[in-house]
């Protein structure tokens, strides 16, 4: 049987990656004493592998795709065939922001400061692209981790990974400057892009990541709506296309069912309330695929 090897990412993005891969229909678990997930899929083969490594395995071909940051490709420099673009992190559905930190109490205020001083960070690479960008010369040294605890003790900067910022400003330090956004990307690898079966089945897996992601921005609306107040009603739906209208039983009756974003809800469904819309029902989607 034909299988594609995939890199799922373990660490910080290991629960909201399995959570994207059971939202896209796909049945996968793990233990916490191996590295080898189970899922319901028999022609994919999933491995456990930190996010940081993975485009350098894709690229060389240890896996056919893999999930990664865009900061981590950036950081190996790697080869790869970028699939889509997979908006979601730890803790939501949004990117993260590559920064440039240093101590409050410190007199570093932009990039130019740091002339001769020291940078730790676990992005060395893409770090020092960054100062190269803006010409400036400084030690750029590798951090194992916590790296948060160094700036203004044994170095005069830091670069990390930050989604609200608040561990940062925790620790008393303030962003610099923001050097990118990063979010994960569906990857492939380009030798397994080229094969048509490969690129088939990668490109369906990533149509399927697509539509959960979108599914978990949107709700369902649905509705009953006397003739009279009908177009008032769907004049005031923000729609993916028309709302879906059908006529009931009942004369000058009719349901209206439509899908509209997350965050709209709990604004529309009293105005549609009171401009004479019944019987209104809210539902979560599974995907939405355009």
């Amino acid at each position: 049987m034909k299988k594609i090897k995939i890199a799922v990412p373990k660490g910080s993005l290991q629960e909201s990656t399995i959570s994207l891969f059971n939202n896209a229909g796909f049945e996968i678990y793990g233990n916490a004493r191996s590295y080898y997930l189970s899922i319901d899929d028999p022609e994919i083969e999933a491995t456990l592998i930190r996010a940081q490594e993975i485009p350098r395995y894709v690229e060389l071909g240890v896996f056919d795709a893999g999930i990664s940051g865009k900061d981590w490709i950036t950081e190996n420099r790697a080869k790869i065939k970028e699939v889509c673009e997979l908006t979601y992190s730890k803790q939501g559905l949004r990117p993260v922001k590559i920064v440039l930190a240093a101590p409050e109490r410190s007199n570093i205020k932009s990039v130019k400061d740091l002339k001769g001083k020291i940078i730790a960070t676990e992005l060395v690479n893409l770090t020092k692209d960054y100062l190269k960008k803006n010409n400036v010369r400084c030690d750029v040294e590798f951090s194992w981790g916590a790296t948060e605890i160094k700036a203004g003790n044994l170095v005069d900067a830091i670069v990390e990974i930050t989604e609200t910022g608040s561990t940062l400003r925790s620790n008393g330090l303030k962003i610099i400057d923001v050097i990118m956004e990063s979010s994960p990307r569906f990857i492939a690898n380009i030798q397994s892009w080229k094969d048509p079966w490969k690129k088939e089945k990668i490109e369906n897996i990533a149509m399927l990541f697509l539509g959960a992601l979108n599914a978990a921005k949107k709700v369902g609306i649905k509705m009953n709506a006397k003739k009279e107040n009908l177009d008032k009603i769907i004049k005031a739906l923000p729609a993916i296309k028309k709302p879906t209208v059908s006529s009931l039983a009942e004369e000058n009756w009719f349901a209206i069912d439509t899908i509209i974003d997350k965050k709209d809800a709990k604004t529309l469904i009293p105005r549609i309330k009171k401009l004479g819309a019944s019987g209104i029902v809210e539902y979560n989607l599974n995907k939405v695929i355009y």
